[in-house]
């Protein structure tokens, strides 16, 4: 085979450790440092004194990433997908793994994953970060919900947000000691004042003095993690400014907000070329169907793991966009659901949504909405003989006529 790296190093990467091995026309070098900072740099030192150019390592966890960020500046790194150079089985060792390394990259046999530049990697860390800091504010919600059921409180048969201004008025008062259902259904506010006597019943219970106490802990969590995540929610704001208008485009597509626009852009960047067509990004993302056919026969179409943040992303979308209405992604969810099921129909819109973003973001255009009524139009003469061999069925004679 032809080598097309001629100074190229394989590394097998650990927590504590990297085995690094050099191949140069003088030949091959093979050693082991730690992962310290300090030992890194002396990684990096011994790469230049060999001239290395390219370097490859598996994406093992979270470990290559201090490495990749302390040496993407001076060389050419390459983290490959651990599955795609896999060895045959037999004797293995980390030295083993970083010869078969260096030597597939020497001839070109691995593929770069997608590793955003350093400002997208921090952005990503941020949104991330958001992410889980909003779950853990639904668990804690979920808990006083558990607490407030315990004491045969019915708040969330009543009011919609337990945790709405009402209802934070509610549970801290009934934290302090207010047990009284009456002054408690007086604390509503707006629109929940319309439904003070069916408050009045919910909000009759036996509440403890040990719930009390878990309330009062439950509530000062719920303060502190949504002060982080309005923190949090300030530095995202900050680092999205040099592309809000992408941010306002992507928000223009039913079923994303301000949020799940900035988790998207997070994650595939704003920069296109790197996905040549949509049908790229879109397998990237492990969102469009799997190609799985031997002997004639089809096997399974599993989608794949992907990208767990983005997917989660596009599926959130995809299940608000199938609650709007008059809309063409909503249309588009009903359509699928009926046969193929929700789960599916929801990654297909899913789909759909990548799709548009990346023809958005490539030719700098606006979302354009076909309609509800798009696939019936588009299939006329199906639609119409569908429905009328529909009301056939039931016993009627069908006349049609144009308007």
């Amino acid at each position: 085979m032809d080598v097309i790296y001629e100074r190229c190093c394989g590394m097998d990467v650990h927590k504590k450790t990297v085995v690094a091995c050099v191949i140069t026309p003088e030949g091959q070098q093979i050693r082991s440092f730690k992962t310290t900072t300090k030992e890194l740099l002396s990684l990096s030192d011994w790469l230049s004194e060999h001239k290395i150019t390219h370097i490859a390592m598996e994406s093992t966890g979270v470990y290559w990433q201090p490495i990749y960020n302390l040496l993407e500046d001076d060389f050419s790194v390459m983290v490959v997908n651990a599955r795609h150079i896999k060895n045959v089985p037999g004797r293995k060792t980390d030295v083993k793994d970083a010869q078969w390394i260096a030597d597939l990259l020497r001839h070109g046999l691995v593929r770069a994953s997608f590793i955003p530049a350093r400002p997208q990697r921090e952005l990503r860390e941020l949104v991330r970060y958001r992410r889980r800091l909003i779950q853990e504010r639904s668990r804690i919600v979920n808990r006083i919900q558990k607490v407030l059921e315990g004491a045969n409180i019915k708040l969330s048969s009543v009011a919609t947000d337990v945790v709405g201004a009402s209802g934070l008025s509610m549970l801290r008062a009934m934290a302090s000691g207010e047990d009284n259902p009456d002054v408690l259904a007086n604390m509503a506010k707006g629109r929940l004042r319309d439904k003070i006597p069916q408050l009045r019943e919910a909000l009759r219970g036996t509440i403890g003095s040990h719930q009390r106490f878990m309330l009062e802990s439950q509530l000062r969590l719920l303060d502190i993690q949504s002060q982080e995540i309005d923190r949090v929610d300030q530095e995202v704001a900050q680092r999205v400014s040099p592309f809000e208008e992408m941010i306002c485009r992507v928000d223009e597509i039913p079923g994303i907000g301000r949020r799940g626009a900035e988790e998207i852009l997070a994650e595939i960047g704003t920069d296109m070329s790197q996905f040549p067509t949509a049908a790229h990004l879109a397998s990237w993302a492990k969102v469009s169907p799997g190609n799985n056919e031997s002997a004639g026969k089809r096997k399974s179409e599993r989608t794949g793991k992907g990208n767990p943040w983005l997917k989660t992303a596009l599926i959130e979308a995809a299940r608000a966009a199938s609650r709007t209405k008059d809309k063409y992604l909503s249309a588009q969810y009903r359509r699928l659901a009926r046969r193929r099921g929700a789960n599916r129909a929801a990654m297909a819109v899913g789909h759909s949504i990548l799709t548009s973003i990346h023809h958005m973001l490539s030719n700098n255009t606006h979302y354009r909405e076909l309609g509800g009524n798009y696939f019936d139009e588009h299939d006329r003469y199906y639609t119409v003989k569908r429905s009328v061999r529909r009301i056939e069925r039931l016993g009627y004679k069908v006349i049609l006529e144009t308007t």
